[in-house]
């Protein structure tokens, strides 16, 4: 018997190499209509709005190329360093606020100690579901000082608050978002706590480990790969503040501006401005900034996960 046919009768069902060829290009057909949708829809922008910040409009010679001139540009505006540290601000503040919050409501649902946590998951959850653009209009009849919540406190108590005067509309805003968000991280925080092996706790508890120690020598570790996911979309979510501003600028002209945020100050050099070029350049900045800043959280996240 040749190698050959040896080889054929060991292994009746291998499949030849044009059969495997094949069968490659049919897993390529499958992957196509995504890969198709993602170049339209993602790539192309993308590179769009970076041929767009290569070229400035002017008024005399048209659309003139100017190579990075609009980045040198950007990094010399204060309106977008100025809407670049509002937003900075807004994330050191606020997102650890909304994380920790999140994480304790987490921890109270999966403790077994907190009676109704089916009714307080779906209640904290809740707000989630609620559009964006809905929340803002919500809160900002709720902070509006002529009408609504606080006009009436005011007028009762004869108080002159103001949640959207300059000094208090970021933090008013930081409510907002923490509001939306706080059960959107609480159930992924939650989902990580419930796939913790039970074996774990038991060890625990024969150790004579108490409620504290438990969370922070068992619950914390295991879930470091769902803090890390949360802390990443947060930063996301921070650097792409729009739409709580945008609404509620038309009930505080004075204190949010038409660049009171990096996404705020692109859509008016854009819609109201005709800047398209500039625009596309601060939004270019933007994403690779944040792109930055996520991927050094995340790496500093795995190296001490797999510490």
């Amino acid at each position: 018997m040749t190698t050959t046919s040896l080889t054929r009768a060991t292994a009746p069902g291998t499949p030849s190499r044009g059969r495997r060829s094949r069968r490659d290009w049919r897993g390529w057909a499958f992957v196509a209509p995504f890969m198709v949708v993602f170049a339209a829809m993602i790539i192309a922008p993308v590179v769009y709005a970076i041929y767009l910040s290569l070229f400035r409009q002017q008024l005399i010679g048209g659309n003139a190329f100017v190579g990075l001139g609009n980045y040198v540009a950007v990094f010399q505006d204060e309106k977008f360093w100025a809407s670049l540290g509002r937003v900075a601000l807004f994330l050191v503040v606020q997102v650890p606020i909304m994380l920790v919050l999140s994480l304790v409501a987490a921890l109270a649902l999966d403790s077994a100690r907190l009676h109704g946590a089916g009714f307080f998951r779906i209640a904290l959850f809740l707000p989630y579901a609620v559009p964006g653009v809905v929340a803002a209009l919500i809160w900002g009849f709720i902070y509006g000082d002529q009408f609504g919540l606080t006009a009436s406190i005011n007028q009762l108590l004869g108080t002159g608050l103001a949640p959207l005067s300059g000094q208090w509309v970021l933090a008013s805003i930081g409510n907002i978002v923490t509001w939306e968000f706080m059960g959107y991280n609480m159930l992924i925080f939650y989902a990580a706590l419930r796939v913790i092996p039970t074996e774990l706790y038991e060890a625990a508890e024969i150790d004579g480990a108490g409620a504290f120690r438990t969370v922070f020598s068992i619950k914390l570790p295991a879930i470091r790969g769902a803090l890390v996911i949360a802390t990443i979309f947060s930063i996301i979510g921070s650097f792409q503040l729009f739409n709580e501003p945008n609404l509620l600028k038309q009930l505080a002209p004075n204190a949010i501006s038409s660049y009171f945020t990096p996404n705020m100050y692109a859509y008016n050099l854009s819609f109201a401005g005709q800047q398209f070029n500039y625009a596309a350049t601060v939004a270019i900045v933007m994403g690779v900034l944040t792109a930055v800043i996520a991927y050094v959280v995340q790496l500093r996240g795995t190296r001490k996960e797999a510490r």
